[in-house]
């Protein structure tokens, strides 16, 4: 939606532009006028464009259970399924 007013932005480009080109910020106009350098404000934007991507991209290496195969996984409940086969046999169920 476009509006009748001006803003500040800033614009922040990306070191690695396969990610991402740039991200822009909406700077509040009176930030300015509380003497708020503009080098702060920069600081602040890469800062939280940091914090967003750190919280967004997760671990770097999965879990432990993400690692082990899925093979593995079919065998023991093939093998429990068969102990608790057995188990109800020798008790007569």
């Amino acid at each position: 939606m476009v509006r009748g007013t001006s803003r500040r932005v800033v614009v922040v480009k990306s070191p690695d532009p396969r990610i991402f080109e740039e991200a822009i910020f909406i700077v509040r106009e009176d930030l300015f006028h509380r003497g708020v350098s503009a080098e702060s404000v920069l600081a602040e934007a890469k800062k939280a464009a940091g914090s967003y991507l750190r919280k967004s991209a997760g671990p770097r290496r999965p879990g432990l259970w993400r690692r082990v195969p899925k093979a593995l996984y079919a065998g023991l409940g093939g093998l429990a399924a068969g102990l608790a086969w057995l188990a109800f046999r020798l008790v007569g169920v």
